[in-house]
């Protein structure tokens, strides 16, 4: 449950970073993977919002839940500052910012799929995030050939 409700969140904000690369970025390779971010994250959003509507869960977690209000389990989320400098940036100045931050993201979102692997009791669960390991692995990858 933890997991769906604190990783929605991580992928609605890359979302919105991919969205800022429509017009934004100068490099092809940068376009290409922020459209692939788009399409595969919002499915992955609605399976987990489906998840916890199935299990009577809200779908953000409360302020009890531990890992919400610090730092863990939160790492690699912009802050609103972060945001709008990204969206203020342009061409290959939004290209580097774009893969530094996406990279810092991806890798906050893969400390919580590990939590995942090693806590995690529900197998579809587990099953998204060997996906969503699989995948940000990949995409660290292109970032790093970017910045």
């Amino acid at each position: 449950m933890r997991f769906a409700q604190m990783m929605i969140p991580r992928h609605q904000q890359a979302v919105k970073m991919a969205k800022l690369a429509q017009d934004r970025a100068s490099d092809q390779k940068v376009k290409d993977l922020a459209a692939a971010i788009e399409k595969t994250r919002s499915p992955e959003i609605e399976t987990m919002r489906a998840w916890l509507k199935s299990w009577g869960k809200p779908q953000s977690p409360s302020n009890s839940t531990p890992g919400v209000d610090g730092a863990s389990g939160r790492s690699g989320m912009m802050s609103d500052r972060d945001m709008k400098d990204l969206a203020a940036a342009r061409g290959t100045d939004f290209d580097h910012k774009f893969a530094d931050m996406m990279t810092a993201h991806h890798n906050g979102a893969t400390t919580m799929v590990k939590d995942e692997w090693y806590d995690g009791r529900n197998p579809a669960a587990r099953k998204l995030a060997d996906a969503i390991m699989k995948t940000h692995v990949a995409e660290i990858k292109q970032l790093q050939e970017v910045a």
